[in-house]
């Protein structure tokens, strides 16, 4: 028994170290910039940009393969981020501010298609097939790609209602600060 313990435990501390040293010898250096840009983004992955993630909108952002006005969540404050980053000037006069958005489903319409689950990337509609959909509003971060892919037209984007709890004060404007 005790050997069969103490081969066991050999084993595992070998295999350890030789996992710990090929983690050290094969890691992949990640440039500091696209680590950066990727932080100033909202982080939302809603693909809104045409990019997967975050991520890869940084690294064409690093690679000045994208517009810093590719982010539609960020907004006129992240591409201004953006752009003092990269060291890049950008018009945004006739950027539009977007408002928060949250998909609702008319559920008298919905046909349980499930197309709108499969396009959700953040697991924010519940329903199953040929039974009718729900969307969880505090979950939906506004993409909209939901409401394109129902064949009902059954979903629509709303404005996201102030109340006091959605309710955020205006960031200073920094021309104002002494």
């Amino acid at each position: 028994m005790l050997t069969a313990v103490g081969s066991l435990t050999a084993m595992g501390i070998a295999l350890g170290g030789l996992l710990g040293v090929a983690a050290r010898l094969l890691a992949v250096e990640e440039d500091p910039l696209e680590q950066e840009l990727q932080a100033m983004l909202p982080g939302s992955q809603c693909g809104q940009c045409g990019f997967v993630g975050c991520a890869q909108a940084a690294v064409a952002l690093a690679k000045g393969e994208a517009p810093v006005t590719l982010c539609p969540p960020g907004g006129k404050a992240v591409a201004e981020q953006l752009a003092k980053r990269l060291g890049v000037s950008v018009d945004l006069s006739d950027h539009a501010a977007q408002v928060p958005m949250y998909a609702v489903i008319d559920e008298a319409l919905c046909i349980g298609c499930t197309r709108c689950v499969k396009e959700c990337s953040v697991d924010g509609i519940i329903g199953t097939s040929k039974m009718m959909h729900t969307v969880l509003a505090e979950t939906c971060h506004g993409c909209g790609k939901c409401a394109e892919a129902c064949p009902t037209d059954a979903i629509t984007m709303v404005e996201i209602p102030r109340t006091l709890a959605t309710w955020h004060w205006p960031k200073p404007n920094a021309k104002h600060i002494h």
